[in-house]
Parts: structure tokens; sequence; C-alpha cells
């Protein structure tokens, strides 16, 4: 059931599976935005001056209190989300323990001051450094798809590196985002380095406000527009756009694993994943086995209440979703495609929500909606392909560029194959894990999006890479004034000795042995006037 506003102040939040209320927040006036952002940067400074080890300290009772709470956590995801308890825990719970932990013990190494070598023999009395200083407020911008692990990790990234947060939950999971705030400020965070906003306009208002930066995930449209908003005020955004993986399965692949890796890939979270499996090609050699054992996998998992622990595929997240899928299901079994299992079914027995059994469908064609737009649903389609080539070709045949995998018994052919693959992400016999392991980089190309989270480079998202340099003063640089022609002739020189072809720097130090006498004595009297 969809959220809506019980009146002008109040967005209320109600259970996809039953159709109950769960609670209401207050919805934020786009106006009052800006002065949010205000309130976080008037905080911020104090939680930046903590330094990294003490961030990081409270990021580790962050995760500590995840785990505390973890049970009243994970059934609130699956009362206001939807997914089934298991994957409740095992895709949002469990990654975000282990993304703070990793964000604390590795943020504190990845942001220390960093000193940069000065080789070159013309730079040795200067030292220099890269610091990581933070940018002041960032703005997390989140789904309804994993509305826990997914902005709860933004945020770590954004508090370790000494940022202040406002934070956007989903519409749909509103109290979810509420919880995080909680965690964190129960660990330690201060009261104001965080706030929530709820409600229509606020993402845009964040956009266009004095954030530093905005971490986005959801459509392309609307991550179009947060990203036209940030470049008229130069400032940078990152962008998770969703994505149409596809799966390759080779001929040497090992096809339980891989028909059991397209069954979860396809199927996690109702299919609800920006990096779920969205389209296989299977060689024909084993394509048949591979659907048979596909169709058979979907046809077993059990549709229900989210709340039971045998639950495998629980409710859309709202009708609208489900019709989603529906149509883009139905158009491609209307233009000759094949549905094997699966489709719409009635809620079971007490319940009240949207759900979709798990579809497979064969005989689909690359110019068919269901293997152009995003699905996000359970429906997994697959083309029979007779070449590398032609699994390749049509794999990088999309507007997306998320992630995709290669199933395969040889690891060359698997990464030589990857390297071919338009992506951020590419696995090799398993599919989309790495999203909860936050040391590495999640992010796509194309239409998935631009910069990345997680992983190092998330945190440099959070930062101002500032150089610092030393110079001791005791001698002036060679290249400033006087300009004249000793100047010219001893700077040739010094390039072809240091640069210079081996066979050739004989006769450079032969003509430039004048010109870097003089001014070598230039600068020596210039160091002793001093």
């Amino acid at each position: 059931m969809q959220a809506t506003t019980v009146d002008t102040a109040q967005l209320e939040s109600f259970n996809p599976a039953t159709g109950e209320p769960l609670g209401a927040v207050p919805v934020t006036v786009p106006e009052h935005v800006q002065g949010m952002v205000d309130g976080v940067a008037s905080v911020q400074p104090s939680w930046a001056g903590l330094g990294l080890a003490q961030r990081g300290a409270v990021l580790e009772r962050a995760a500590q209190v995840v785990l505390d709470e973890c049970d009243e956590i994970r059934d609130l995801i699956v009362r206001e989300q939807g997914k089934p308890r298991n994957e409740a825990f095992s895709m949002e719970i469990l990654p975000t323990v282990d993304a703070l932990r990793w964000i604390a013990k590795s943020g504190a190494q990845i942001l220390a001051e960093e000193k940069v070598p000065m080789p070159q023999v013309f730079l040795k009395t200067k030292r220099s450094a890269l610091v990581y200083e933070p940018l002041g407020v960032i703005a997390v911008i989140s789904p309804w798809n994993y509305p826990w692990s997914i902005p709860l990790g933004e945020v770590g990234l954004a508090l370790m590196a000494g940022n202040g947060v406002v934070l956007k939950p989903a519409s749909l999971t509103p109290l979810i985002g509420e919880r995080i705030v909680s965690v964190l400020e129960r660990a330690g965070v201060p009261a104001g380095l965080i706030q929530v906003v709820h409600g229509p306009g606020t993402g845009a208002a964040l956009a266009e406000s004095s954030v530093a930066n905005v971490f986005f995930t959801g459509s392309v449209e609307t991550g179009r527009s947060v990203a036209e908003a940030c470049a008229r005020r130069l400032k940078g955004s990152v962008l998770e756009l969703g994505g149409k993986d596809p799966m390759i399965v080779l001929d040497d692949a090992h096809l339980e694993h891989a028909i059991a890796g397209a069954v979860w890939g396809g199927f996690a979270n109702a299919g609800q994943t920006c990096s779920g499996i969205e389209r296989v090609y299977v060689m024909r050699s084993v394509a048949e086995r591979f659907i048979a054992g596909v169709v058979a996998g979907a046809r077993r998992l059990r549709v229900g209440d989210p709340m039971s622990w045998d639950t495998e595929i629980g409710p859309m997240v709202s009708a609208e979703q489900l019709e989603i899928v529906r149509s883009l299901v139905d158009d491609a079994v209307a233009a000759g495609a094949e549905l094997h299992c699966g489709g719409q079914v009635e809620a079971p027995l007490g319940l009240d929500g949207a759900f979709y059994a798990p579809a497979v469908l064969t005989g689909v064609t690359h110019d068919m909606r269901i293997m152009r737009e995003e699905i996000f649903g359970p429906a997994v389609p697959i083309i029979v392909v007779d070449s590398e080539e032609d699994a390749v070709a049509l794999a990088n045949d999309s507007e997306f560029g998320l992630g995709a995998s290669v199933w395969t018994a040889d690891r060359a052919r698997g990464e030589r194959i990857a390297g071919r693959l338009e992506s951020g992400m590419v696995w090799i016999n398993d599919h989309m894990f790495s999203h909860g392991a936050c040391q590495c980089a999640w992010g796509g190309v194309k239409d998935s999006g631009l910069g990345r989270t997680h992983s190092k480079f998330g945190l440099y998202e959070c930062v101002n890479v500032k150089l610092r340099a030393w110079e001791g003063s005791t001698v002036r640089d060679a290249w400033w004034h006087p300009y004249d022609e000793t100047l010219g002739r001893a700077l040739r020189a010094t390039a072809q000795l240091l640069y210079g072809r081996s066979s050739e720097r004989a006769a450079a130090l032969r003509e430039g042995a004048v010109p870097l006498t003089r001014l070598g004595a230039r600068l020596a009297r210039d160091a002793f006037r001093r």
C-alpha cells in the first residue's frame, strides 16, 4: 500500500503485506530544508574536531547498537518494506554491522594524512602531504528497496569523514529512516548532526540547498535532475540509478551453481533490487537444462507473509510496483515470449498486499520492453545464445551498466569476458554479493550513475582532498625570476639529464655545465644573503 499524507503535516507508513498503518512522521516543508542544513552545519565542526579515532569509535559503537537491536530493526524492515525476515537480516542488518566496523577501522587509515613522495631532484627541499578534510554537510537521498543498508552505509561514510548529514528516506519507508538516526545517536553521534526530512519536494530542496554533496539512489530521471541542480551550484553528486544486470552462463559453468545463483539473484527481495539479475544469456548447449532448473527453482519459492520464517517471496512494495512488473511480462507474452511460471497471485490468507509469484520467460527478444526497461520485480527473461561473442554483445546492448555476472569454470575466461562488459561491477560465479562488503566499490556506468559508494572511493566522495606543501625557504626555486639565457639553458640541460635518452646525457652535461654552474652560484649567493 502506498504511503500517503494523512494531513498536511503527517506522512503515514503502511505495511505492504497487510495494509495496516505502522506510524506517521512529520512532513518537512521544502522551504524549511535549508534551515535544517544550517542547523547541521552548526554542529558539524565540533564533530570534525574529534579526529578519526574518536569518530571511528562512535561508528563501532553504532555497529554494536545495531546488533543489540537487530531483532527489532529486522522486523521493522519486514513490516515497512516487505522483504522476508531472513533477507532483512542477511541483506540489510548484517551488511551494515560489517560496514560500520570496516568504515571505522579502514576509514581511519584511508583518511589519515598521507605523505607524498617528492623524488624530483629540483623539488628535494619540499615536503608535501594529502590531507582529507570534511566537506561540511552531505545529503543522503535513499530508496525504499534497501531502506536500511543503503542509507546507513552512506551516512556512515559521511560521518567517518567528519561531515554532518541530512537524510531523506523514501516516502514508503520513513520509519526506517528515523530508526537510523536513533541508532546513531544512541551510539554517541551528537544530537543535531543528522537531520531527517520527509515528504514531497524535500529531495529537490536538498539538492538546491547548501549541502556540499548529494548521495542519491533512485531513478534515472530523478537522478538526472539531482545532478543538474548540483552542477549548477558547482558541487558534487554520487548517483546510483538502477540497472539491468545481465547474467552470462557459459557452456562450462557449474550448472547447478548457476541455476541457484539465477534464482537467488533474480528473485531475492521479490526482484526489487537495482543489481538483481534482469537478463540471462545462456549458451545453447546447456540452455535446456539451465532453463528447466531455473523454472523448477522459481516454482519452489514460497510466496507469503514476510514475517514467516520460511517465506522466500514477500509482497511487492506497492500495487503500483506490481503493475509495472505485470505490464512488462504481459507485453513480452503478447509479443511471443513464453511464460513458464509465475505471475500475479492473490494475497495469502490474512494478508492484503500485492503479490507476484516468480516468473521465468523464454522466447524473448531484445526489442521487447522487458529486455530494455528496468523490471524491478520477480521476473527473469532468458535468451539462448550460440556464442560468447553474442552473449557479450547482447549484455552490452543496454542503457544501463551497473553490474553483470559471468558463470564459468574457467577463471581466465571469466576474467577476459569481464573486461569486455560495460558495467561498474562484474562477478564471476556469483552476483551482487559485494554490496554487503563495504571495502568493495559500488556504482555503475552509462545510465546507472556516476561516482562510487562504499570502499575508499566512497570515502573520497565525502572529503576535500587538499594538498599541503612545505618549503624550508633556504633556497629559492631555480625557475623564479630573473629570466635570462642562463636560466633557459640550465632548464633545458636539466630536462635532458633527468629525462632524456641515456646516450645523449653526456652531451647534455657538457653543453649545460656552464649555465648550470652559473645558476647554482646565483642560488647559493641568494641563500647566503638570507
